[in-house]
């Protein structure tokens, strides 16, 4: 049996000291200007499957900025963060590293960490009631089920203070995954993978989910949103 390599302990004190630093530069935004907070709800540990296709719309959006190599993890929101430019404003994305049912836990430490209202906070997730390739930005409304979106609502109710904390003024960027025709096979709809035909259909499903979001976050960084 083989030995495991590890560095020594000056060189893994350097490590966590850079990732820390790392993950430091994400809240030191540098000049003012409008900010948002970019969330794609998912598993950690789960890539690929339905479920998940919130923290695949984030990396095609961290690709598309430049900042795929930029991820940091920040243990005081439990998840990966980068931070990009969008002309004037400042994003920060974030991928939670909790499982779907406490994203929210994440989601609202980061917004209180950067002082963000909840209109401020965008939600990334999956929709059932659509169908692959099927896309909607819209403001608020109920989570409709959806586990990760109901634990974002109430940690956002809990965390931020009114009247800044209202759900109905978070958007919400809903990915389709479409319903199977049978009810009890729906969790294993979500947790599974996307078939190979629907990988196929993938790539320009994420391109136009980034296209949305970034369209929509320019036109309200240069003024007041009418919720539609």
């Amino acid at each position: 049996m083989g030995t495991t390599c590890r560095p020594p302990p000056r060189l893994r004190r350097a490590g966590r000291l850079l990732r820390r630093a790392m993950s430091g530069c994400v809240w030191e935004l540098g000049p003012p200007g409008k900010r948002w907070l970019v969330a794609g709800l998912g598993n950690p540990g789960l890539p690929g499957t339905r479920h998940s296709v919130g923290m695949a719309v984030l990396g095609q959006l961290a690709r598309r900025l430049g900042v795929a190599e930029r991820w940091a993890r920040d243990r005081r929101c439990a998840a990966d963060l980068a931070r990009a430019a969008l002309g004037d404003a400042q994003l920060v994305l974030l991928r939670p590293r909790r499982l779907m049912n406490a994203n929210g836990r994440s989601v609202a430490r980061a917004a209180e960490l950067l002082g963000l209202t909840a209109e401020e906070v965008y939600l990334v997730h999956d929709d059932l009631d659509k169908p692959l390739g099927k896309l909607a930005l819209k403001l608020g409304g109920s989570a409709r089920g959806h586990n990760g979106v109901r634990s974002c609502i109430s940690c956002l109710n809990s965390n931020l203070p009114a009247p800044l904390c209202s759900s109905q003024a978070m958007p919400r960027l809903r990915v389709g995954i479409g319903r199977p025709t049978h009810p009890n096979a729906v969790q294993a709809h979500v947790l599974g993978r996307f078939s190979p035909s629907e990988q196929e259909l993938l790539p320009p499903v994420l391109e136009r989910a980034t296209d949305l979001l970034l369209d929509h976050i320019r036109e309200r960084s240069q003024g007041p949103w009418s919720g539609t």
